[in-house]
């Protein structure tokens, strides 16, 4: 019986890095010609009041491993791998939030478009998913646990563009986000298919990670960004109503994001800015300023998530007693940080 369990984990563990290297390759190349024609038909990021870059950079990558990732799927669930709802969300959802975020990197979408779709996005989520988890709750009227939850889900998408800032910043994001997600699913001998999900997260990223690493050739663009927040929105959605990461798990793992997001919005509100209004200044990109360094910024906040935040998070799994204490130690440096370098440092 052990050797059958050994010999079962070891296929298991040797199948999920040939897919990942796999992956890993088809994203790399595709990247590769994907910057190649972006330049000839000129799909670049034009420096703005927001960017940190002064030259064209060839945007909208993220098109390509949304792209992949949806193939992906269809293979999946055409070997009956997938569930109907999560093929339908993650798939179908996924590739339409990049499809609206490419043409936003190509034609420049207002904000009150924008809104519109990320809404209608978070509404594709809830539909699919029967309400969410809060609709479980008795004490929640029905019509507020669904808007929480469509207010929730739009505040995630926009919280991973608000980190799309500096270079290597979002990509290294989904690097970690993912690999925990494996990791866990790991520890606790969790869904199978939530583990297939972060090996496929985690190939795409990895592979767009070696183009928008410092100094960047190529940018994920809103195509990515929104990819990205809305399908770790909706995996929040779905692992926390099917008990595999509860939320307190959730928000260590995005703690330095959501301690990032929370401070800057909280210190511009007190500095009287609108909280909608495009800006640069956030604690990394302050601090990219300062030290004149995307490389040494993005640096920074992968040796916190990986040296900080994920023995924590190791911690809050195999202890869950601890979880509240673990959650504060996780976010309270990134506060600090982030109330200390943010708006009231640098605002514009």
């Amino acid at each position: 019986m052990k050797i059958n369990f050994i010999n079962s984990f070891l296929l298991s563990t040797v199948n999920s890095i040939l897919l990942l290297v796999l992956i890993f390759v088809i994203t790399f190349f595709g990247v590769y010609l994907y910057r190649t024609m972006s330049v000839k038909a000129s799909i670049v990021a034009n420096p703005n009041y927001r960017s940190m870059h002064t030259s064209l950079i060839p945007t909208g990558g993220g098109i390509v491993f949304s792209s992949i990732f949806f193939i992906c799927l269809i293979f999946l669930w055409g070997l009956n791998r997938l569930p109907n709802d999560i093929f339908i969300v993650l798939g179908v959802g996924g590739v339409l939030s990049a499809f609206f975020g490419f043409m936003d990197d190509i034609f420049e979408i207002g904000v009150k478009h924008k809104i519109f779709a990320q809404l209608l996005l978070a509404s594709w989520v809830i539909f699919w998913f029967e309400g969410g988890p809060l609709l479980r709750v008795e004490w929640i009227p029905s019509l507020m646990a669904i808007l929480i939850t469509i207010f929730f889900l739009v505040w995630v998408i926009n919280a991973y563009n608000f980190i799309d800032g500096v270079d290597g910043m979002a990509i290294s994001g989904s690097i970690f986000i993912s690999g925990s997600i494996a990791l866990i699913m790991l520890i606790t001998n969790g869904s199978s298919v939530i583990f297939l999900f972060s090996i496929l997260l985690l190939g795409c990223s990895a592979a767009f990670a070696v183009f928008n690493w410092p100094p960047a050739s190529i940018f994920m663009g809103d195509a990515g960004s929104l990819f990205f927040g809305y399908i770790y929105g909706a995996l929040i959605i779905y692992t926390i109503m099917h008990e595999q990461i509860n939320v307190y798990t959730w928000i260590i793992i995005l703690s330095y994001f959501i301690a990032d997001t929370t401070a800057t919005q909280i210190s511009r509100l007190l500095l009287l800015k609108k909280w909608n209004k495009a800006h640069r200044s956030h604690a990394y990109q302050n601090i990219a300023k300062i030290t004149d360094s995307h490389l040494k910024t993005t640096l920074g906040v992968i040796f916190y998530n990986i040296f900080w935040v994920l023995p924590l998070l190791i911690w809050s799994i195999k202890d869950p007693n601890v979880v509240s204490i673990v959650i504060t130690i996780s976010m309270l440096p990134a506060f600090v940080v982030s109330f200390k370098y943010g708006p009231f440092l640098l605002s514009d």
